[in-house]
């Protein structure tokens, strides 16, 4: 029986934001993740413990990783042509937001900096979305 389980059962398991799809979407996602990651990172520089430390630097990692997915989805499944259309920057926009979460931002920097430097690409982006929101 199991091995008729695997021989019929799906090969791949596809992921979406929401399986309807539901329509929802909302930068304040990504924001809450970098709001998180900065505080992470504020809480690092004053903390001197390595065990804290280290918890520190995964859950901002976790976070990091949260905020380009949701990005992404806003990206991906949010933003229509005709929006890229009337914001040409918005394309390089998402993209410099998700590498400020990447290896070169704040998933690979404990420097709040790099955290305020994510929420204003954020900020960018929501604006933006709302604007697209209105019209």
């Amino acid at each position: 029986m199991r091995l008729l389980s695997r021989l019929l059962g799906p090969r791949l398991e596809a992921t979406a934001h929401c399986d309807l799809p539901c329509g929802v979407y909302d930068p304040a996602q990504a924001r809450i993740e970098a709001e998180s990651v900065k505080a992470i990172q504020e809480k690092y520089q004053n903390n001197e413990d390595p065990e804290f430390r280290t918890r520190a630097i995964n859950i901002a990692e976790q976070r990091s990783e949260l905020v380009k997915h949701h990005l992404w989805v806003l990206w991906t499944d949010y933003f229509k042509p005709h929006h890229f259309e009337k914001y040409p920057q918005l394309h390089e926009l998402v993209n410099k937001a998700t590498k400020a979460a990447g290896a070169a931002g704040t998933k690979g920097s404990m420097d709040p900096s790099t955290g305020q430097e994510l929420l204003d690409y954020i900020a960018e982006v929501d604006k933006i979305f709302w604007e697209t929101k209105k019209g």
